[in-house]
């Protein structure tokens, strides 16, 4: 019962803030990562705007827009860092990029939440690199997996000089709210 009016509750305030899609656009739906189109004329409610994403509401269900279709929405396009034109490392722009990638359903990048567990960069032959991330969900049955997965090694292959991405999900040890970083759990209110 207390469920129902959480999503009676949940519904009547994004109902408040519905704003109309602009034009179609592409999209991806939570948590299940497939591809849907947002039809012109959509009403949709803007749940979270980060990492250069804009996570929103539409017809009882989450979907994930790219920043770069902000107009779409009738919002500010987003456009993702130039990596490459930053200084540093190439573990420095892993961490960077990284540090841009949030679970649309927690305002907090996934740095932060404490789901890198490990980030290795290892010299090819061919004198580019390879990108080894182990990682974890905030529960092991958490559909984001796939999605969160696919969007670090899309925004990890933007860098030059990696040639190779792997992102391995692994629950051992479990996550846990010990492993936020103090910003995260300022963030969420938790500290």
């Amino acid at each position: 019962m207390k469920k129902a009016a959480a999503d009676v509750e949940k519904v009547s305030m994004y109902k408040k803030s519905m704003i109309e899609v602009q034009r179609e656009c592409e999209a991806t739906l939570i948590p299940t990562g497939a591809k849907v189109t947002l039809q012109k004329g959509s009403q949709v409610a803007i749940t979270q705007a980060l990492g250069n994403a804009y996570t929103v509401y539409v017809n009882g269900n989450l979907v994930r827009v790219a920043g770069k279709d902000g107009d779409a929405l009738g919002l500010v396009m987003m456009e993702d860092p130039d990596v490459n034109a930053m200084e540093g490392t190439i573990e420095d722009k892993v961490k960077a990029l990284l540090e841009t990638c949030f679970d649309p359903e927690i305002p907090v990048n996934i740095m932060d939440l404490g789901l890198v567990y490990e980030c290795c960069v290892n010299a090819l032959e061919n004198k580019k690199n390879e990108v080894i991330i182990k990682m974890t969900l905030t529960a092991p049955g958490c559909g984001m997996g796939p999605v969160l997965v696919s969007e670090i090694e899309q925004k990890i292959r933007m860098i030059h000089d990696v040639e190779n991405v792997k992102v391995d999900l692994v629950f051992d040890p479990p996550w846990n709210r010990n492993m936020m970083s103090d910003v995260a759990k300022l963030q969420l209110g938790i500290l």
